[in-house]
């Protein structure tokens, strides 16, 4: 449908109507009279589309409250009263995005699909909960959520104390439940459980997170920034049922909500939808008004030292300095593109300086938008003893220097190039709608005279490029360092938590003060919990639901089938696919004839393409070569394990670039340039580089745990894993540790090795190519490639794998939670289907989410079988292993006695469908049928897997459980975690502290 100014429509009011190039479409917005909720429709021809609601929600306090609700609210409402209708989604529904996220200053529910049934569904389940949520009569969801008591070494309640409680209406999203059992012998401890508690201890033990929030601390102390929207664990358990409920009423508002629609959406349908079923009948709010955001006044702050228990190689420093105001979008812009420039690459001319000083393992910048006032924060990790002053003085002095005498005009060009390409691109991982509906927030949350300003970005970029030789960004640089007196530097300093901590002296004080009927309550509590978290929903409770059939789903859309092509130097795939006329390429080239010992070399290498100089350029050009004619380029491994025999791998060095069509003669031989003529003789580049992976390896230890622990236990299951493992997981971090530990007197070998791997990996030998882009530019780009430099390369023998042998180990590193992992070979037990998909759902929203999650307290879980037969269940940011484990075993009987109903295992068989079929990129849907063609996929493998998924039942999947035990009965366990919470399991575990070995 058309739209116009001052149209009314469903009880809209249009306010403005504006073609929007950047979004290939149209951007209406309104504004709905009798409930005054915002609407902005980002209309074009996208077929996957989505829908967000949005409240502002300023936080007065540490205690989360916002976070809470964001989690308590989808646990049941009027409408649709079940426990967890966020997880029947997940499990049911063709969504492509399902989600809610706590912002610092506003919540926001986004959902996406291409189905425009389940699109309505998904907005009327989102729109109940957000404004009809259980929560008012239901406190057990407030404490599950977020905070409650419990009490460990003690004897449990009879069952008459619990089964006395009115349990009928209950039922939290995720209840929690005692991890650990009571005995007699144990002493009484008290302490505290919650879903967001959890979360936020495992979050707060990252030091950059911790970083962030005292930089707004100390930049905002007058405003909601100063306070933690997540919430922090010493706050999270002052907060009470009572005020949590006023929040609530105050905010969730339709007077206080932004509504955004995107994509090839029915709006007469949709609108009239929200106006008849939400807006028009909502309840009025009669509670005080939300809360302000505020603006802050310049302050200085450059004394903010902050304690930490954490390990000493977590040190980092921040100084962050206040752009402006999110309205201005311009300078918002302008600022992330300048510290691009500035702080992009090694090679930019700030991060070089700060390298050069040496004051840690690596620095970074990067922009805090999406706040009323952004930050530019820049940052130190694995920062020196000492560090914090000189980290200021070196940001100070060479930004004046720059900004009196200018940013070299080719390196902001490059930051420029990158940033549009980024934004043509829109690339971001999820459905476009989504990170849209975040852009249109950063702006219009706080003008609400111009919510698209953060949509029109090609005007600015314009303006920008027009004032390079006008002093545009160097103008920008003098305000923002030099001239800008509203700024922090922010100091973490580990040091070693003396006695039992904060938050043990406070239980231990608290539960000496409770009586003997204050324990008996408390445990009563729990065990109330313990009912509701085990009574599952009543029919008629998931007859509510909205359902989806097989018949919604639709036909499949086959990827469109590669040509391969011998017309070039080199055969290659080419993929013939709408892209916006951007162009990809990839290189495989052949590196099966490698030795063991040369794959840790391979990763080095990988690290080092495109970061150094050549025989030619220095790494200074080289970075701005890249950075200003193409939109990415990276070199990294691939593992390809063919579809009859898993244990035939073939290994892949794998050199990608994209860029705009017009570059595409850079596209080819930008690339070859890099393999070819790199040089590997600066040791003080390749120290700078080893120590930035050293050190990003190190935080995703204690971040990404269980990617970690996954990896590992691959490497004991097969070949595949065994070669990732050595070229980036444990094996290979001590590799790399001991490389840098000893990197002067190891240096000539390091030099010699890298020459030697890149001589015999860039070969013709076993190479092929892909391009995706239009047939002009594939023509145009393979005669610009010509023979790409490459010589024949010689034979050799294939690559031997040693077999380790299976271990249970737990790596001890900085973070307050742990990451468990437990997993086998399964490929004896079952060949490997469709169905298996079906089961990981079934799996990680059933049976795993219930037990692992919901009694077991960890944030996250989930189960993956591989097609070469690897099987793992693995937990995210867990207060335990033990239980875990034992929850992991369990997995077999459950699945046994699996008996769902029809709708419900329909459900199953339609959202695994919806993920088959899910819309990707173009660069995506290449690398995907690169990967089928390398497998030997049959042209129809996809097909074949889809038609597996929709004809899987009941007994399909029962028929998996042997599977499952051959995991409890044979399986290895690796865990990443705190040191408390390992010494403290009783699993046998071979215990390492990963990094002081």
């Amino acid at each position: 449908m058309e739209f116009h100014p001052y149209q009314e429509i469903h009880g809209f009011t249009v306010e403005t109507v504006e073609d929007v190039a950047e979004i290939d479409g149209q951007a209406i917005v309104m504004r709905h009279a009798a409930s005054g909720a915002r609407l902005a429709f980002l209309k074009n021809d996208d077929a996957n589309k989505s829908f967000s609601i949005t409240f502002k929600t300023p936080p007065a306090d540490d205690t989360g409250v916002f976070h809470i609700l964001e989690h308590s609210v989808l646990c049941g409402s009027e409408k649709y009263p079940v426990k967890e209708p966020f997880v029947n989604l997940l499990r049911t529904s063709m969504q492509t995005f399902l989600n809610a996220m706590t912002f610092p200053d506003k919540t926001m529910y986004p959902v996406a699909s291409t189905n425009d049934k389940d699109l309505l569904n998904l907005i009327d389940v989102y729109m109940d909960a957000v404004l009809n949520p259980r929560i008012y009569e239901k406190r057990a969801i407030f404490e599950q959520e977020g905070w409650h008591y419990e009490l460990d070494g003690a004897p449990e309640p009879v069952a008459s104390d619990a089964q006395d409680a009115p349990i009928a209406d209950d039922g939290p999203d995720a209840p929690i439940a005692p991890t650990s059992s009571s005995a007699p012998d144990v002493p009484e401890a008290l302490r505290y459980n919650g879903v967001v508690f959890n979360e936020m201890k495992g979050a707060l033990s990252d030091p950059e997170s911790v970083l962030v929030r005292e930089m707004n601390h100390a930049l905002f102390p007058n405003t909601c920034y100063a306070f933690e929207s997540g919430g922090h664990p010493r706050a999270i358990p002052t907060l009470t049922y009572e005020g949590f409920l006023d929040t609530h009423a105050r905010h969730y508002r339709l007077d206080n909500s932004f509504i955004i629609l995107y994509g090839a959406i029915d709006a007469d349908q949709v609108l009239g939808f929200l106006d008849e079923r939400y807006l028009s009948i909502a309840r009025p709010r009669t509670q005080a008004a939300p809360n302000a955001i505020g603006a802050q006044a310049p302050v200085c702050v450059l004394d903010a030292v902050v304690p930490m228990d954490t390990a000493p190689e977590n040190a980092c420093v921040g100084a962050g300095y206040v752009i402006g105001q999110a309205h201005d979008f311009e300078r918002v812009l302008a600022c992330d593109i300048l510290l691009d420039a500035l702080m992009g690459g090694n090679e930019s001319p700030l991060k070089r300086r700060l390298l050069d000083e040496g004051l840690g393992g690596d620095v970074s910048a990067y922009l805090m938008d999406s706040q009323a006032q952004p930050v530019a924060l820049f940052y130190v990790r694995s920062a020196h003893e000492g560090a914090a002053r000189r980290f200021l003085e070196v940001i100070e002095e060479e930004s004046a220097r720059l900004a009196r005498e200018g940013i070299a005009r080719d390196v902001l060009e490059a930051s420029l190039s990158q940033m549009a390409f980024s934004l043509r691109e829109r690339d971001r991982g999820m459905a476009d709608g989504v990170p849209l509906a975040m852009n249109v927030m950063a702006g219009w949350l706080y003008d609400d005279d111009d919510p698209l300003a953060y949509l029109r970005y090609e005007a600015a970029l314009e303006r920008m490029r027009a004032g390079l030789d006008d002093g545009y960004f160097e103008d920008v640089l003098e305000a923002l360092v030099p001239g800008n007196v509203h700024k922090a530097l922010v100091e973490i300093r580990p040091q070693a938590e003396e006695g039992e901590g904060d938050e043990a002296r406070e239980l231990a004080e608290r539960l000496a003060s409770l009586s003997d009927g204050d324990k008996a309550s408390i445990r009563a509590d729990v065990a109330m919990l313990r009912e509701l978290q085990e009574r599952p929903d009543s029919p008629e409770e998931l007859a509510c639901l909205p359902v989806l059939h097989i018949s919604d789903i639709g036909p499949a859309t086959p990827d469109p089938a590669p040509r391969l092509l011998m017309d070039a130097s080199a055969p290659y795939l080419y993929h013939d696919l709408p892209t916006r006329r951007i162009d990809y390429v990839s290189h495989y080239f052949d590196i099966n004839r490698l030795t063991w010992e040369d794959l840790p070399y391979i990763s080095i290498l990988t690290s080092l393409l495109g970061r150094l100089g050549t025989d030619g350029l220095s790494a200074a050009d080289i970075d701005v070569r890249t950075r200003s004619r193409l939109g990415s380029l990276r070199a990294f491994t691939d593992i390809v394990e063919h579809v009859d025999d898993p244990t035939r791998i073939e290994l892949k060095l794998v050199v990608s670039a994209s860029a705009l069509s017009e570059e595409v003669g850079s596209l080819a031989s930008i690339p070859q340039d890099i393999w070819s003529s790199t040089r590997f003789d600066d040791a003080g580049r390749i120290r700078d580089i080893l120590v930035q992976r050293r050190v990003s390896m190190e935080q995703d230890f204690a971040a990404n745990g269980h990617a970690a622990a996954s990896r590992r236990l691959a490497s004991y299951q097969g070949p595949s894993g065994a070669v990732q493992e050595a070229m980036g997981g444990v094996d290979f971090y001590r590799f790399l540790r001991d490389l840098i530990d000893h990197f002067d007197e190891r240096f000539d070998e390091l030099h010699e090795r890298l020459n030697d791997v890149r001589a015999r990996a860039f070969t013709m030998r076993g190479l092929m190519s892909s391009f995706t882009g239009p047939d002009a530019d594939r023509a145009a780009f393979w005669k610009a490639a010509g023979n790409m430099g490459l010589a024949m390369g010689a034979d050799g023998r294939p690559l031997r794998i040693p077999f380790t042998g299976v271990k249970n180990e737990a790596f001890i590193v900085p973070t307050d939670v742990a990451y468990v992992a437990k997993g086998a070979d399964v490929s004896g037990c079952t060949r490997h289907s469709g169905s298996w998909a079906v089961l990981s759902s079934a799996l990680s929203f059933d049976y795993l989410w219930n037990e692992v999650r919901v009694k077991g307290g960890a944030y996250g879980t989930g189960f993956r079988r591989a097609a070469t037969g690897s099987a793992r269940f693995h937990s995210y940011r867990d207060p335990g292993i033990d239980g875990t484990i034992a929850r992991f075993d369990a997995a077999g009987a459950w699945l046994a006695e699996f008996s769902p109903d029809a709708d419900e295992m329909e459900g199953y068989v339609v959202s695994t469908t919806a993920s088959h079929d899910a819309p990707v990129k173009p660069r995506q849907i290449a690398r995907r049928s690169d990967q089928a063609y390398f497998r030997g996929d049959a042209p129809d493998a996809r097909a074949r897997r889809r038609d597996e998924i929709l004809a899987t039942t009941p007994e399909t999947l029962r028929g998996y459980a042997a599977g499952l035990d051959a995991i409890a009965r044979d399986g290895a366990v690796c865990v990443f975690g705190n040191e408390a919470i390992i010494k403290a399991a009783k699993t046998d575990l071979a215990v390492v502290d990963l990094f002081n070995e």
